[in-house]
């Protein structure tokens, strides 16, 4: 697809892309044209989104159909992606976590996008933050294109900082910093918590930049990783260190609370001075929350400062029936064009770096203000492995990591557990991947 076909009818307002115009672009001989299918796994916040970006997909290709079905639920996503390509029917498109698509593409199942992207003058690898093109590669090929470069970092409510008396977070934060907010804004009454100081979902994708900036490692080797490396002192230091936020300092809601009430819940309602989570809430947040003002923060630093990736990507399914539209999709989607839509929404950092540094995406009135910390972060930002079986791994470690946030096992007996039960996976990984 050329550069001059890029040109939108759109312009990307601070919230929202507007057309200006209902005429569409007349096709061009030759062009690709039919029907697609694209699979994705959104909040109907978010999904939003894609419908303002196959909308203006169609004033470019107004040959080409784009169907989306959404399945908001991402363990039914995911299993109605892989019952799909058993079927040989997969979606001619997808939209998918770099932690997941390395299982389609050991079987075969996705279309590398080598060959198109070395033709295209709409996207190259440069556009490109380098951390999320390399989330998506295999055996040496490129798989998908990323659509964000999202990554781990504070939620904070700033009214409930002001009551607490506690500065709002800074850049060079430290885990002490931390902590001491924590304790300033959890508020009890009548011998019960009101106010929880921070919301964490314990998993691994949470504890492991903890890991990172204390010196330690997840596994023992990235890309050719063999077994987790959580007995390491500085690994073992930062996982009793995570449990006690729960265990033994209590600024994180008990089982029992966040049973009754998840975190989220409790930050949109007011009573959680801090949540941890990606850019995908932003979204949601705005549309919920009307009476205080949110902002996000880097996670604090120890020994060094890391944060994890949540980068997703537009991959193409082997099968599909059309992949010319199928690539023409994915094209424009993950153009410098495509991210001017997606970031209006307010659910992505744009992978693309020219968009990210744009006012689209920094200059915007919409919370969270300081949108930059993403950018600034970009240096820090580590990933886990790409592995075959990586989910295997993680669903057994999150169980562990649970037990020892929630005080029902020592952060010994997790780790032993978690390395005894993922060995497998491990080793599985190691077939898939060959001599």
């Amino acid at each position: 697809m050329k550069r001059a076909m890029l040109c939108l009818v759109f312009v990307c307002a601070l919230a929202a892309c507007a057309p200006i115009a209902p005429t569409t672009t007349p096709a061009v001989p030759g062009a690709p044209k039919g029907e697609i299918v694209l699979l994705l796994s959104d909040t109907p916040e978010g999904a939003a989104g894609y419908r303002q970006l196959v909308a203006a997909f169609a004033q470019v290709q107004p040959s080409i159909k784009v169907t989306i079905n959404n399945v908001p639920d991402s363990a039914q996503f995911l299993k109605r992606l892989a019952a799909d390509f058993a079927a040989r029917t997969p979606p001619d498109v997808f939209l998918i976590n770099y932690r997941r698509f390395g299982q389609f593409a050991i079987k075969g199942a996705l279309e590398p996008v080598d060959g198109y992207v070395a033709e295209s003058q709409a996207v190259a690898p440069a556009d490109f933050y380098p951390v999320a093109l390399d989330a998506f590669k295999f055996k040496g090929k490129q798989y998908c294109l990323p659509q964000n470069l999202s990554s781990l970092q504070v939620y904070y409510n700033k009214k409930l900082f002001t009551a607490a008396n506690v500065p709002f977070p800074k850049s060079n934060w430290t885990w002490n910093d931390f902590l001491s907010a924590a304790r300033a804004l959890t508020k009890s009454a009548n011998g019960k918590v009101v106010q929880y100081g921070l919301g964490v979902d314990p998993v691994a994708l949470r504890l492991a930049p903890f890991i990172w900036a204390h010196g330690g490692e997840l596994v023992d080797d990235l890309n050719k990783p063999r077994g987790l490396a959580l007995d390491s002192v500085p690994s073992r230091e930062a996982f009793q260190w995570f449990v006690n936020l729960q265990v033994k300092e209590h600024v994180v809601p008990s089982k029992a609370d966040e049973a009754t009430e998840k975190s989220q819940s409790r930050f949109q309602h007011g009573t959680l001075g801090m949540l941890l989570q990606s850019r995908s809430i932003t979204p949601e947040l705005r549309d919920t929350i009307k009476d205080f003002e949110w902002d996000i923060a880097p996670l604090p630093g120890d020994k060094n400062v890391a944060t994890a990736l949540h980068s997703d990507g537009y991959c193409i399914a082997r099968d599909s029936k059309n992949k010319p539209a199928a690539w023409a999709f994915v094209e424009f989607a993950a153009s410098r064009e495509g991210q001017k839509i997606m970031v209006a929404s307010g659910r992505t950092v744009p992978s693309a770096k020219s968009i990210a540094e744009s006012p689209l995406f920094l200059g915007t009135n919409l919370a969270p203000a300081s949108s930059r910390v993403y950018l600034d972060m970009a240096p820090h930002i580590r990933r886990v492995p790409i592995m075959t079986t990586w989910l295997d791994v993680e669903d057994a470690l999150n169980q562990e990591i649970k037990r020892a946030f929630y005080g029902d096992v020592s952060v010994n007996d997790a780790i032993r557990s978690a390395a005894s039960q993922t060995q497998e996976y491990f080793r599985l990984n190691q077939g898939d991947l060959g001599p």
